[in-house]
């Protein structure tokens, strides 16, 4: 889409939202290599950093590290913040770079709900009615 609107001559810019977890596939660094490559500057790419995927924590898994430096090896601008921190995201959301930029956008999983904090099995799956309203009461309280 980024490079289809550079193409057209089009002014939009593509987010794409990615889950950490995916960062230890291939074809998102073959993606990240194009893009540098054609220098889309219209893309940003944001990476959920929980440390959790469906298998487990991604470091057991598959390791990342060193996410930051393997994106800018990459050739792209990247940027940390709180993804929790809606205040700090908004600016970086809405800075340009002149190359395509990586917003690691750190988490925690399930954020605000107890019983799902950092728990895989949340990962996915059926939340029974009880859960539910559990969880809508703690998010209510917080709020």
């Amino acid at each position: 889409m980024a490079l289809g609107a550079r193409i057209t001559g089009k002014d939009f810019r593509v987010f794409v939202l990615l889950g950490d977890g995916e960062c230890n596939e291939g074809q998102v660094w073959e993606a990240a290599m194009a893009a540098a490559h054609h220098r889309l500057d219209n893309l940003v790419a944001i990476v959920d950093r929980n440390e959790y995927c469906l298998d487990g924590k991604v470091d057991d898994v598959m390791g990342i590290e060193p996410l930051t430096e393997k994106f800018r090896a990459f050739g792209w601008a990247v940027v940390e913040v709180d993804g929790h921190d809606v205040e700090a995201l908004q600016p970086v959301l809405a800075a340009s770079y002149d190359r395509p930029t990586c917003v690691i956008a750190h988490t925690i999983k399930g954020k605000g709900v107890s019983f799902m904090e950092q728990q895989i099995g949340w990962h996915l799956g059926y939340l029974a009615p009880a859960d539910e309203q559990r969880a809508l009461d703690e998010i209510r309280f917080a709020s």
